[in-house]
């Protein structure tokens, strides 16, 4: 059975003192479980500050917000694969919708940023997900796949043994107004699905397929009651050390 992997995004918020606070109290309220894998994904400037609250044997591993796909060079403001490899991040976010929609990534750059993660050792989690018009259009489905074929097309079965995909209807992040179970469940099903048409059924019974949007510590546990949902891309509700550690503590109990 595939271990339940919770993610909890910062985006823009807290500072490095901040990030050291938040953590050693999300620790104080958090044991360690093998029973589900946590990440906490810091803004570019916390990383550090946050490496050093969790220690060099934590159980709780870094993610980034986002990278770029040349390993050096004249791109300003940007941070490549191995500076984040050298702040011993494990995962890095991939092509999050808000990348997308405020700042105008396609897939094309985003396949680039999943090559770059996986040729530094890094764990790419991939975000998909549709509008609320192409919901109500009735194209869920078609904008997803297209998102998945845009991004992991060329990769081989090995490099896929690495990657998470974590589905996000746009719609839902922030506002919220989440998926229900049900709606979630169905993406996911067809993004399986997807991966076994397009690699294998092994393949595609190993991805851990994640819910991201309006994730709270009150749908947290109907999301998880479904086998095709292996965990949470956690906003706002991972600020708050109570709720994160709620939501955490569903994960590590619900598939113990």
């Amino acid at each position: 059975m595939r271990r339940p992997l919770i993610i909890g995004n910062w985006k823009m918020n807290k500072t490095a003192s901040e990030a050291a606070a938040l953590i050693r109290d999300l620790r104080e309220r958090v044991p360690a479980s093998p029973n589900a894998d946590v990440v906490l994904a810091p803004p570019f400037t916390a990383l550090e500050s946050a490496r050093n609250a969790l220690g060099p044997s934590s159980w709780i591993s870094l993610a980034a917000q986002n990278l770029h796909w040349e390993t050096h060079g004249a791109f300003t403001g940007e941070v490549s694969a191995s500076m984040l490899r050298d702040l011993d991040c494990r995962y890095v976010i991939v092509g999050h919708s808000e990348r997308r929609t405020l700042f105008g990534e396609r897939d094309e750059n985003i396949q680039k940023k999943v090559r770059a993660a996986l040729m530094h050792g890094l764990s790419p989690i991939l975000c998909v997900g549709e509008s609320l018009a192409e919901r109500e259009a009735g194209r869920t489905e078609s904008v997803v796949t297209a998102q998945l074929n845009g991004s992991l097309a060329g990769l081989t079965t090995q490099d896929l043994a690495t990657v998470t995909i974590a589905y996000e209807p746009i719609w839902a992040i922030g506002t919220g107004r989440a998926a229900t179970t049900e709606q979630a469940v169905t993406v996911h099903r067809s993004i399986r699905l997807f991966m076994e048409t397009g690699w294998d059924s092994q393949t595609a019974s190993a991805i851990r397929i994640l819910y991201g949007g309006s994730v709270t510590p009150q749908n947290i546990e109907s999301l998880l009651a479904s086998d095709a949902i292996d965990g949470a891309l956690v906003g706002g509700a991972c600020l708050d050390p109570d709720s994160f550690a709620t939501i955490i503590g569903a994960a590590q109990t619900r598939r113990a």
